[in-house]
């Protein structure tokens, strides 16, 4: 297992594009160090980069705008991982919007099976909090499958923000990459993927109207209909189910150098839920990313 695909996976998972966080994968990442890193102890990367919407579990973090951020993370015997982000949505005050702390741990068995685990914290700024979303932590634990020709992983993770929210992810990627170049120091590499989220879906009924299936977010709970005094409400009734969310696709392309990692992603997200009154959910996202081996 390499260390340095590994580190750049493990500062993207705080960034959940498209879909969800993505742990440490196995057997099939490469070392762009030039170096499998047996023997080192201690490791440290730094990362930023931008992209045009920041999706999590089914749900926009930065309200359809575009967003950046800057990274670090620490290594420890290739294995456990601590990490911080601090990221800037277009248009939002103040600059530094909300950050992140992420622990993540990973142990590759043999050539075939991996697993992962982390927990990471989200941290809004109180000036936005009502706008972008409330603090919450998320905890998953991730088994890895290198089928030779597919790299599968299940995930099964949790949201907590005063209400508990469960989501199952399942993502299969193949991943390959160019023969090496500029003195064994330069390749690219390539890893396409399709990801389905399973997740708490909402069903709202109102008096007098339809029914809208959306997402029940647990860091944003949705506005509840028909309260306050004054004129006769309409009388809404909410009913949660677990099922499918979403479906995304993604084409990461990335270029290694030495010490540093260019990676552009563009994806798509398929929304399997009335969009109607959720913004930024769907459609099309690019992120580009600039990953740095300091040690």
């Amino acid at each position: 297992m390499c260390t340095y695909a590994i580190a750049c996976s493990l500062l993207l998972q705080a960034f959940a594009v498209p879909a969800a966080a993505q742990p440490a994968s196995g057997s099939h990442t490469h070392d762009t160090t030039g170096t499998d890193g047996k023997g080192s102890i201690h490791s440290l990367y730094a990362g930023s980069g931008f992209g045009n919407n920041l999706l999590y579990l089914g749900t926009t973090m930065s309200q359809d705008h575009s967003f950046g951020y800057a990274s670090a993370s620490y290594g420890l015997f290739n294995k456990l991982y601590i990490s911080a982000a601090g990221y800037s949505v277009s248009n939002f005050r103040p600059f530094t919007a909300f950050y992140s702390l992420g622990l993540s741990f990973n142990h590759a068995f043999n050539s075939w099976f991996d697993i992962s685990t982390s927990l990471s914290g989200y941290n809004v700024a109180a000036s936005l909090r009502d706008t972008l979303f409330s603090n919450f932590t998320y905890a998953d634990a991730t088994l890895g499958f290198d089928w030779r020709i597919l790299y599968s992983k299940i995930s099964v993770g949790g949201l907590f923000a005063g209400e508990s929210q469960f989501y199952l992810q399942t993502r299969h990627s193949r991943y390959f990459e160019t023969p090496s170049f500029a003195r064994n120091k330069a390749f690219f590499s390539f890893d396409p993927y399709v990801n389905l989220l399973f997740g708490t879906m909402v069903s709202i009924t109102t008096s007098g109207g339809g029914t809208e299936t959306t997402v029940s977010p647990g860091y944003k709970p949705w506005k509840r209909k028909g309260q306050g005094g004054g004129n006769p409400q309409p009388v809404t009734t909410y009913s949660e189910s677990f099922g499918p969310m979403e479906i995304d696709f993604g084409i990461p392309v990335a270029f290694s150098y030495d010490f540093f990692t260019l990676e552009i992603e563009p994806g798509y997200v398929i929304p399997l839920y009335s969009d109607e009154g959720t913004s930024g959910t769907s459609g099309f996202l690019l992120m580009a990313s600039l990953f740095f081996r300091i040690f």
